[in-house]
């Protein structure tokens, strides 16, 4: 059985008080930037660690990646751990984008992107050995790949990697493509896998990776065609069937899912074909047939780019881009959608 990276470390049982299930929290309610996306949540042993990219507004040079951690005292100040303040001869600041954080063994990794728009940037990463309190310098991942591109990476077996990533061309023939990037457990050895085209080729870009019983693999995200995308692996994440449209609506906006500790599986997404609002969870105990549950979110407004994980307590944590202004945190208990 293939095991989410997040169990690579034994981690503390935390009540995160006064956080209470279903209710909504804002990571921070002032910070030195006023605008906020793509926000990604780790369990640490006191609690949980979330990231997101901030700045004037996406795209901004002077977007960087920021940090806050939720204890028992509730969230701390944001920290600017990662930017693109310039480091090479050239002297020009790029913004960054999208971070992820998962673990191997004996530290965190923080994956981000860099660059001047999607089609242009780049895969960076940091890494901390204190449970993201510090971190390492920014190091360059290799040419061509860009780690895990918004949501988080599954570990296999053997300790490997296999990160859901995706390109975003602007023109065709090449379109938004999703791929698979495998690296081990030292992150020196890459490998690329891409799945084929479907009938009609879709644009979809950012998957989420789901696991089922018997090494089944299922990736789902966003795409153009006003529908969420699926794509099956039956081999570990080798071979990959061709890309088909979901019965989800996705509005061309980010999603992220979860496998939970009792084989359900659940989505977080705009269930809108256009738009962002509401913002919603579904569930499903077979990734092709899903139930929306519950709205996170039905105002006016963008509600966007969520991320879903499970803590070792069982509840179920959310986090996503609130009107681009905050980050908000909800926590569902394990029986959700049940």
């Amino acid at each position: 059985m293939i095991s989410f990276s997040a169990s690579l470390a034994p981690l503390l049982l935390l009540t995160l008080a006064p956080a209470q299930s279903g209710k909504r929290e804002f990571l921070y309610e002032t910070a030195p930037f006023p605008s906020c996306h793509a926000s990604t949540l780790l369990e640490v042993p006191d609690g949980i660690l979330a990231a997101w990219f901030g700045g004037t507004h996406e795209n901004h040079p002077d977007v960087g990646i920021w940090t806050s951690r939720r204890t028992a005292e509730g969230w701390s100040a944001p920290v600017e751990v990662a930017n693109g303040v310039p480091t090479e001869s050239n002297g020009k600041r790029y913004p960054t984008w999208n971070p992820v954080l998962c673990r191997v063994p004996g530290k965190i990794v923080l994956f981000y992107k860099l660059g001047p728009a999607p089609d242009l940037w780049w895969g960076m990463r940091k890494e901390s050995t204190d449970e993201g309190k510090t971190w390492s310098a920014a190091i360059r991942l290799p040419d061509g790949f860009l780690g895990p591109v918004k949501n988080k990476p599954i570990t296999m077996p053997n300790g490997d990697l296999l990160c859901p990533s995706s390109t975003e061309t602007p023109t065709e023939p090449d379109q938004w493509r999703i791929h698979f990037e495998r690296v081990n457990a030292g992150l020196t050895s890459w490998t690329r896998i891409v799945p084929p085209e479907g009938t009609p080729p879709l644009d979809a870009i950012q998957p989420s990776i789901l696991v089922g019983p018997n090494n089944r693999l299922t990736a789902v995200g966003r795409s153009r065609q006003k529908k969420v995308f699926t794509t099956q692996s039956t081999d570990g994440g080798n071979n990959w069937t061709p890309l088909a449209l979901t019965n989800l609506p996705n509005p061309n906006s980010g999603t992220d899912a979860v496998t939970l500790k009792d084989g359900r599986h659940m989505i977080v997404y705009n269930p809108v074909e256009k738009g962002r609002s509401p913002l919603s969870v579904a569930v499903s105990t077979d990734t092709v047939n899903w139930k929306k549950f519950v709205d996170l979110e039905t105002e006016p407004g963008e509600f966007s780019y969520p991320a879903i994980i499970q803590t070792s307590d069982g509840r179920i944590h959310i986090s996503y881009t609130w009107h681009r202004k905050k980050i908000a945190h909800v926590v569902l208990d394990e029986n959700a959608g049940k």
